[in-house]
């Protein structure tokens, strides 16, 4: 049986969009639940669109998230140029594979499915203009072609000559004439397309010798063996050329099978989901934080506090799910139950909250031990004279009520710096002159409490404020104000097992002395 082989082929235009990345994500489970390769090419065949630092973008984005390509990319992270064993169809990148493609574009004008067009862009501009002003539109296809300068109307000496003197030529595809083009998408189910609503596209260009992503595309399909084609919606209008090429090349039995993802839709569902949209409601759009030549910082996933298996799992479910109730997935889980019957034709809508819902989740299966080490990576020198004991200590107290690791200074600082001051609010609504005289004897009865634990505060307190009739909420919220320096926080209890006696007694004779 033929190993399936797919590729995931972005252009270095910019940072990965998500949308994309979950592009790479499906291609890596279809690949690896057939024991396949997974493919990096890197399709920059469109200099002028180039963004320096993009193709490095999309490898790192692609490691952070656990995507490891079998093929493009080596062991340090970069394209692979020279073919070996491991990557025995390099270059990977199209840009050095340019001197492969013009034998193919001139085989397809050989066999008479394609010709030279020497036609100038102002020319065709010139006739488009002129389209527009009859209120039609000018289309370069088979209707048009025939009264164009090409070598399909000009003698063979006059292309000749051209060919020879000219260096804006292009060879384009011959669209067959008024022909059914029978197409089946693996998600979306059989599609038909007349040739008559399609043009004569540009496959290669003399004035850069560089060939147009629908040739260099097919050709390193068909090269590098590709089985499954996956990719997003925005490439189902091409669908026809691309069966009409494999066609003409006589590769119908080698060609891959296709599929196109639906879109990542707003969180209202009106429209893709852009860059814009993330910044107008406040969260990240690309995998990682991206600074652009003007230095411009776009927020990224990882730098927003996101956990990679997190993010992964969010993408999962952006236009798939399992069919069951489970929404929680490792990789590898994902690896053995994902499926494309299982992939929706309609846009999946982005939803921020679910996404928190994804990454606390994630927190709450990580080890004491890792959420000690994330949260020292952060605020190493806050928490250095703390051991991991006391540090893990109070991530438990607080790792159920946080979305991201950043979150967790600002939810236990008090456990670490005692309060600078107390809230106005709670200070006015709690440290009235009943409490003044009972906390004091609360104090008394903490310094002889032993063990000094959490069970045996709960219940020793609880016992000490209901026989002596005080008040269990304006007792142990006055407790939680001086401890924390605020009403709101932890049970009193697990604070005071924290910080310990000595720490507890020196804040409560520290508050009523500043409070009076």
């Amino acid at each position: 049986m033929k190993q399936r082989r797919v590729r995931f082929a972005p252009s270095p235009t910019g940072p990965l969009h998500m949308g994309g990345v979950r592009t790479a994500l499906y291609n890596y489970l279809y690949a690896k639940q057939a024991g396949g390769k997974f493919i990096l090419r890197i399709e920059d065949t469109d200099s002028q669109r180039f963004v320096p630092g993009s193709e490095e973008y999309v490898i790192e984005s692609l490691q952070w998230c656990g995507i490891v390509p079998d093929e493009g990319v080596d062991k340090e992270g970069k394209i692979v140029e020279i073919p070996c064993t491991e990557h025995p169809h390099a270059p990977y990148r199209q840009s050095q594979r340019k001197h492969i493609y013009r034998k193919y574009a001139e085989q397809l004008v050989a066999t008479e499915n394609a010709y030279y067009a020497f036609d100038t862009p102002e020319e065709l501009e010139a006739l488009r203009k002129e389209a527009e002003a009859q209120k039609s539109s000018f289309t370069y296809n088979y209707h048009s072609r025939t009264s164009l300068k090409n070598s399909l109307t000009l003698p063979a000496e006059e292309v000749d000559r051209r060919l020879q003197e000219e260096t804006g030529w292009t060879i384009r595809f011959k669209i067959p004439e008024n022909r059914m083009v029978k197409m089946k998408d693996l998600i979306r189910g059989d599609i038909e397309v007349n040739t008559s609503t399609l043009d004569d596209k540009v496959l290669w260009k003399r004035a850069d010798e560089l060939p147009t992503y629908h040739l260099a595309n097919i050709v390193d399909d068909h090269l590098m063996e590709i089985t499954e084609v996956i990719r997003g919606e925005e490439w189902l209008p091409s669908l026809p050329l691309h069966y009409l090429l494999y066609e003409a090349f006589g590769w119908n039995d080698s060609q891959p099978q296709f599929a196109h993802l639906s879109l990542l839709l707003k969180p209202d569902g009106k429209g893709k989901l852009s860059k814009r949209d993330g910044d107008r409601l406040g969260f990240p759009v690309f995998p990682l934080q991206w600074i652009n030549e003007d230095g411009e910082i776009s927020r990224g996933y990882r730098e927003d506090g996101y956990f990679p298996e997190a993010f992964v799992n969010i993408l999962a479910f952006l236009g798939w799910n399992p069919g069951t109730e489970q929404e929680i997935f490792t990789l590898e889980e994902l690896v053995k139950v994902f499926s494309l019957e299982r992939v929706v034709k309609s846009g999946a809508r982005f939803n921020h909250d679910k996404a928190k819902w994804y990454n606390q989740a994630y927190l709450r299966r990580k080890s004491t031990q890792e959420l000690v080490e994330a949260f020292r990576s952060l605020e190493g020198d806050r928490l250095a004279a703390y051991d991991d004991n006391y540090v893990g200590a109070a991530v438990e107290l607080i790792r159920e009520r946080a979305y991201f690791v950043h979150e967790f200074w600002s939810l236990c600082d008090f456990l670490f710096e005692p309060p600078q001051g107390y809230d106005p609010a709670g200070v006015n609504k709690f440290w009235k002159d009943d409490i003044k005289e009972i906390i004091p004897q609360v104090a008394l009865f903490l310094e002889d409490l032993e063990p000094f634990s959490k069970g045996v505060i709960e219940e020793k307190l609880e016992y000490l404020i209901r026989s002596n009739g005080w008040g269990m909420g304006k007792v142990m919220n006055t407790l939680r104000l001086f401890l924390v320096g605020r009403s709101s926080g932890p049970g009193v209890a697990d604070i005071m097992e924290v910080l310990g006696k000595k720490e507890v007694l020196q804040r409560i004779i520290k508050a009523i002395t500043r409070l009076g």
